[in-house]
């Protein structure tokens, strides 16, 4: 019986997930091994629990019967491991995290790190990736975001502000007069960034707001790479301030219209209203909301 637990766990993600596909992505296996394992319960249990076709699963009377089971012992474990992460005084379990790339080597990787220093019962599985990730389509226990939310379905907890800078390779700005108007950059070339708008809205003194579009030269689907290609001298863009301080620090970068700015991208972490794993969601959350407000104290007072 103790073996077959995992194949009943598996095959009730395949139901909830609709289609071995999603499955196999959501637990990391491989989706001819999420087959054999359903095939290898239903051979045990001498019932068929799946009608397959090459478009769709559909339970029988049996899976059906079967499934309502398995969800229920599944949720009670799920319950036992919560009530004792929140008795405990070390939390055990793992989590699921997808944040953007371009934050691999900023404050919140950092807390991360410190976190699983700190709690050493406990792993995290993290995807870098600057791509929209779903919660629950993906199988993520919490995703960090960079914007603004537009998904009120979702828990949300806001950890900050991200500054952003408008820049170009030192360079490519030594071949153009030092602009002093956003309008002014309208004849240069620039580098989008894909997920963000081709308009660049910024803010000057007393109030005024001005929009730039400029020639797009290229468009990339990633903040390294857009930070790579505007130190290769192909034009201005936006990038995060710790990569544009960076570029700046090295000589690589150049800061345009300083006494202009751009709004800044808040930072959030999110995560279902029904997390599998609550209580270690809840402090993870906590943790890293707490390790962001330390350091941005400690970069004010400086």
């Amino acid at each position: 019986m103790i073996e077959h637990l995992r194949h009943m766990a598996i095959f009730a993600r395949v139901v909830d997930e609709g289609s071995f596909r999603a499955a196999a992505k959501a637990i990391g296996l491989a989706p001819s091994r999420v087959s054999e394992t359903v095939s290898e319960l239903e051979r045990f249990l001498g019932a068929t629990l799946l009608y397959r076709t090459t478009r769709k699963i559909a339970l029988t009377n049996e899976g059906r019967m079967f499934y309502a089971r398995v969800a229920e012992m599944l949720r009670s474990a799920e319950n036992g491991l919560n009530e004792l992460n929140a008795l405990s005084l070390e939390p055990v379990g793992a989590l699921r995290v997808s944040m953007p790339a371009y934050m691999s080597t900023s404050t919140l990787a950092t807390a991360l790190a410190e976190f699983v220093r700190r709690h050493p019962l406990v792993a995290l599985s993290v995807s870098f990736t600057d791509a929209r990730m779903d919660l629950l389509e993906d199988g993520f226990d919490v995703n960090f975001r960079a914007g603004w939310l537009d998904d009120s379905s979702m828990m949300s907890r806001k950890l900050g502000e991200s500054a952003r800078a408008l820049v170009a390779g030192t360079g490519y700005a030594a071949t153009r007069p030092r602009p002093s108007h956003p309008s002014e950059m309208e004849d240069w070339d620039w580098l989008r960034y894909k997920h963000r708008s081709d308009v660049t809205t910024l803010h000057g003194p007393g109030g005024v707001t001005a929009k730039v579009t400029g020639q797009s030269r290229m468009e990339v689907d990633s903040i390294d790479a857009l930070n790579h290609l505007t130190l290769q001298n192909l034009g201005a863009t936006v990038l995060p301030e710790h990569l544009a301080a960076r570029g700046e620090a090295d000589g690589m970068l150049v800061r345009l219209l300083p006494d202009w700015h751009l709004r800044p991208l808040g930072t959030f972490a999110v995560w279902p209203d029904t997390s599998r794993r609550e209580s270690l969601t809840l402090l993870f959350v906590r943790f890293v909301a707490e390790w962001e407000a330390k350091q941005m104290t400690q970069q004010t007072s400086m």
